[in-house]
């Protein structure tokens, strides 16, 4: 059944979402507006950023330093600064730094932007929680909007992310993954692994297309 909808979505749905996505969206999400660039992967067709911002939503986010890597539309930034949290919102594409300036204002909130490959300009610091909707797919990045899709063809993304986590995280550190069914999970188990890093799955939730996941980063250090 699931094959079925993913050819029909495939051949109909996505060529009229292509289109639609083509020029800058304007995007509502509760209170929060955004403007959205082509250039910038749109959380409000993909499940995925939905179930992390509403995972989030349930934690005690006043005061607390919180990291975004990979923040996109700055959709979950803006929601956890508006919540009372520090927020640091990064990003390697610059498009969506840019439009992240933009919206921030318009929404009313403080955020540390900053463009970073992963944790490359990022100062080292310890946050109380690092929210990661990373790419999932073993293809090489060629241009900025690519980045939100492809992890490089060994998984490259996932090998830098866990062998520099541990350097921004504290004890009490929560590190929050959004995951779907078409991930390399044994790729990604074996670089968090190699890193002494565990996986736990703290949610799921399954559509017509995907089951998407939330796995909580732990250390595993004796």
């Amino acid at each position: 059944m699931r094959t079925t909808i993913k050819h029909i979505v495939a051949h109909t749905y996505k060529p009229l979402l292509e289109r639609y996505l083509s020029r800058t969206r304007r995007y509502r999400y509760g209170a929060i507006v955004l403007d959205i660039s082509p250039e910038v992967f749109h959380p409000g067709f993909f499940y995925s950023t939905e179930l992390l911002l509403k995972y989030l939503g349930r934690l005690p986010l006043q005061e607390k330093k919180v990291l975004e890597l990979g923040c996109g539309s700055g959709l979950i930034s803006i929601a956890a600064a508006q919540k009372g949290a520090h927020v640091t919102a990064s990003d390697i594409n610059p498009v969506a730094i840019d439009f992240l300036h933009t919206n921030s204002a318009v929404n009313g909130v403080h955020l540390n932007i900053l463009q970073s490959d992963l944790f490359a300009a990022i100062p080292e610091q310890r946050f109380d929680i690092i929210a990661i909707n990373p790419p999932y797919y073993k293809k090489q990045a060629v241009t900025a909007k690519d980045h939100a899709w492809f992890c490089g063809e060994h998984g490259e993304y996932f090998s830098v992310l866990f062998d520099k986590l541990a350097r921004y995280m504290h004890e009490e550190s929560e590190v929050l993954m959004v995951l779907f069914d078409g991930c390399d999970m044994n790729m990604i188990r074996d670089f968090a692994k190699q890193n002494n890093f565990s996986m736990n799955c703290v949610q799921r939730k399954r559509n017509l297309l995907e089951t998407n996941f939330i796995y909580k980063i732990e250390t595993t250090y004796a």
